[in-house]
């Protein structure tokens, strides 16, 4: 394991990082490893989607374990093939919620923006892993037009940064963004979707805790954790200084099979995500992507899981429960 101790100022050191993300199925492989022959590898879902995974990340993954829950979120494998009737490429409907390029209006008083189309890792269940995001993002043009969108709507009070992974934008874009959000009167929160800190703890820079700690907004980083192993002691530690200067830290999980369908491992990673001063906010039902469909746990047994949960947790401490339907006014919970 690596990263006991965390970066919160090496900007260069997180950009190096992502930059040599091991992208080919044969290094993962051999890094962790692992006979080709005895993984069901899927060359044809590599080429679709391919292997993206940090440094970092791979660490925490066992060596010589095809069986791995962090390993599963990240190689591509046979079933990714299979046609499931269902599974679609757009499978939460935002191509018919984008009211403007990159910005996606689903529930009332927000507004989503699509900030990026990099992610630092390829995670195999991505809801938008087919997403087409050469038409959302654009240059200096699209962020006028999207400020301008929200500008022109008053009843946006919050606006929520999403891609691709927001945190994958310099400091100094996402400090640009900021500002811009703010010189909108009717903005009061900012929240922020991402999976880095969990795969480059050394992201959480001290630029990036400053902008959101002096922003006149009130910040919100919703973390995307799935599994207690990937609450290094690196990413607790990157995150003390935003618990320190009042960010509110959630976390949202997707319910995966062989990943963290077990009371347990769900159990696990609520407490250790609050010993990170993180509170678990939503478990999600797979979204039917194409290719995901070996992920999905039937609603019944997530159902027994999160009561089995409650039977184990305090309240606060057990995330809702809940699924994304395409046009429906908020996610749905599943009680």
């Amino acid at each position: 394991m690596i990263h006991r101790t965390a970066a919160p100022c090496q900007t260069v050191e997180w950009q190096r990082l992502q930059a040599e993300a091991l992208c080919g199925v044969d290094d993962l492989l051999a890094y962790l490893d692992l006979d080709p022959a005895s993984v069901p590898v899927s060359r044809r879902a590599h080429d679709e989607f391919s292997v993206r995974v940090p440094r970092p990340y791979l660490e925490l993954i066992e060596k010589g374990n095809p069986r791995d829950p962090l390993l599963l979120q990240v190689l591509p494998v046979m079933a990714e093939e299979e046609d499931v009737a269902g599974f679609t490429i757009d499978p939460v409907g935002d191509r018919a919620m984008e009211s403007a390029p990159g910005v996606i209006r689903k529930y009332a008083g927000r507004a989503l923006l699509v900030t990026a189309g990099a992610c630092p890792i390829h995670c195999r269940y991505c809801f938008r892993r087919h997403f087409p995001y050469s038409h959302a993002l654009g240059g200096e043009a699209r962020v006028r037009a999207a400020m301008a969108y929200i500008e022109a709507h008053a009843e946006i009070e919050e606006v929520i940064l999403s891609g691709g992974d927001p945190l994958s934008l310099p400091d100094g874009r996402l400090a640009a963004l900021c500002q811009a959000l703010e010189r909108i009167p009717h903005v009061r929160r900012l929240r922020i979707h991402t999976r880095m800190p969990a795969v480059l703890p050394q992201r959480i820079t001290r630029r990036l805790v400053e902008t959101l700690a002096a922003s006149r907004l009130q910040p919100v980083l919703v973390l995307h954790v799935n599994h207690p192993r990937e609450v290094s002691e690196g990413l607790s530690a990157a995150l003390r200084p935003l618990v320190q200067r009042g960010v509110t830290l959630l976390n949202q999980s997707v319910l995966l099979r062989g990943v963290n369908d077990s009371v347990e491992t769900l159990e696990a990673l609520s407490d250790t995500l609050f010993s990170a001063r993180v509170l678990p906010y939503y478990l999600h039902l797979l979204d039917p992507v194409k290719g995901a469909a070996h992920f999905e746990v039937a609603e019944a047994a997530a159902r027994r899981l999160h009561r089995a949960l409650h039977g184990r947790l305090p309240g606060y401490l057990v995330p809702r429960l809940v699924r994304e339907v395409p046009g429906a006014p908020s996610k749905i919970p599943i009680i």
